[in-house]
């Protein structure tokens, strides 16, 4: 299958919604649910808590709160869990986000990695191909900073040369691991180059293999293995009545236009997965359901991941389990109230499953504390 974690086992991760994005009503604003820190906190605590391996922490710059920023305020606020930060390619100086990530590295104990977002900057407008040319060079970057004595980079965005001594990051063999995911022909060759996990959108089994299939393809031509995830929402209930009915709930108040606005005011709303969403929706029976268990009812308001797995614990989980027999290995999930859906998915379907820890299979997280000039290297 060409996949880098061949053992049968998945990560599985929760979703904070630091970008507006809770509702108990799809689409209708809960004061309760407003991205603050506190409810974001809470989001983020209650995942630790119920042993998730890993938790998104998204980027926009709609309603909501800086990445990075946020992550490191979580740093001293958890346990156990690891925190997947999205950064936006172009929007820091590569070696200031190196060092960046770097010290968020330290602070997390090697609990870091990275969602790579190459979506336009806020404010300005840059071709598909440009905006991938770029993310490419600032991952290179990023990954010499990690890995050599120096950065020696000459491109078309950026031309760097400089003593990568200060930007040395807790996980010693690579840094941490980079997430990605898109479907644009450019977006599929920068992951297929330069990451670690690509991270699919919900869709019918067949074209999951079929896209899966092309970036292990493209992975190889470059000597590369990956793993594959897929970022979905999840609706559990004890029998599958009550989560369909859940369902329904959930958007028995959504009005369209207000969907319309909710889900082209983010940067990707126009973007090639997006799209892939919609088509997706429009294949739905009259319910919403593309497949047993797919609800695309999600994508109504929201840009980006548009369905959810809903039914009754067996069902998740027998889901789940086919997705993970079909080469996946990172699960980023999430559900409507998202303290509430984290605790309902942890209690029915979370300890039945095979988990791990990518970055530890990986080797990325050393099991002592490393010597570099942050911890207890040689101090120039």
């Amino acid at each position: 299958m060409n996949i880098r974690t061949e053992e049968r086992k998945a990560e599985v991760a929760w979703f904070s919604a630091l970008c507006s994005d809770d509702y108990q009503y799809l689409g209708v604003p809960d004061g309760r649910l407003r991205s603050s820190f506190a409810h974001c906190k809470s989001i983020v605590q209650r995942a630790d808590l119920n042993g998730y391996q890993n938790i998104l922490l998204p980027s926009s710059y709609q309603v909501g709160q800086d990445t990075l920023t946020f992550a490191a305020a979580m740093a001293e606020q958890t346990r156990q869990i690891q925190l997947l930060a999205a950064i936006r390619c172009g929007e820091v100086h590569p070696p200031m986000l190196a060092r960046a990530v770097s010290t968020l590295d330290h602070m997390l104990e090697g609990r870091l990695t990275l969602n790579i977002i190459s979506s336009d900057l806020p404010g300005t407008k840059l071709d598909s191909e440009s905006r991938y040319r770029r993310s490419a060079e600032v991952i290179q970057i990023l990954q010499q900073a990690w890995t050599q004595d120096a950065i020696d980079f000459e491109g078309e965005f950026y031309q760097i040369q400089l003593s990568s001594e200060p930007i040395k990051p807790y996980q010693q063999n690579g840094g941490p691991l980079l997430y990605f995911g898109g479907y644009s022909e450019a977006a599929r060759e920068l992951c297929a180059r330069f990451c670690d996990v690509y991270l699919l959108w919900p869709d019918v089994e067949q074209r999951l293999e079929q896209v899966r299939n092309d970036i292990a393809e493209r992975a190889t031509k470059h000597g590369r293995k990956l793993d594959y995830g897929l970022r979905i929402h999840v609706i559990v209930r004890e029998t599958e009545a009550e989560a369909r009915a859940a369902a329904r709930r959930l958007v028995s108040r959504l009005e369209s236009d207000k969907g319309s606005e909710i889900k082209h005011r983010a940067q990707d709303s126009r973007s090639a997965g997006v799209i892939v969403q919609d088509h997706l929706r429009g294949l739905a029976d009259e319910e919403g359901y593309v497949e047993p268990e797919i609800w695309t009812g999600i994508g109504r308001a929201r840009s980006g991941c548009g369905s959810a797995i809903v039914g009754d614990p067996d069902q998740v989980l027998r889901k789940l389990e086919r997705y993970m027999e079909m080469g996946f290995r990172a699960f980023v999930l999430s559900g409507y109230p998202h303290v509430e859906e984290c605790d309902l998915f942890a209690r029915y379907v979370l300890p039945r499953l095979n988990t791990c820890r990518l970055a530890e299979l990986q080797g990325r997280r050393p099991s002592t504390t490393p010597a570099t000039p942050l911890t207890h290297g040689p101090r120039t």
